[in-house]
């Protein structure tokens, strides 16, 4: 079943529009808004929540060294 989402828009008096997506995670929150925002224009900036990466595996990679020494 699909997951409910509320998208909330607030324009401020320059005309910038401010959209905020509630109840999604993952990339839900994304695709629920890609359409309104290429009919509005370019997107400048934007900020992911925690629950756009709600779910994924997260990859720590450490750094290694190998020294040897040759004679």
């Amino acid at each position: 079943m699909a997951e409910y989402q509320k998208i909330e828009y607030r324009i401020g008096k320059d005309g910038k529009i401010i959209e905020t997506v509630l109840n999604a995670s993952g990339t839900g929150c994304t695709d629920a808004t890609a359409a309104i925002e290429q009919a509005l224009g370019t997107v400048e900036s934007r900020t992911l929540k925690p629950e756009y990466y709600a779910g994924e595996d997260i990859l720590t990679v450490e750094p290694t060294e190998s020294l040897q020494q040759y004679e």
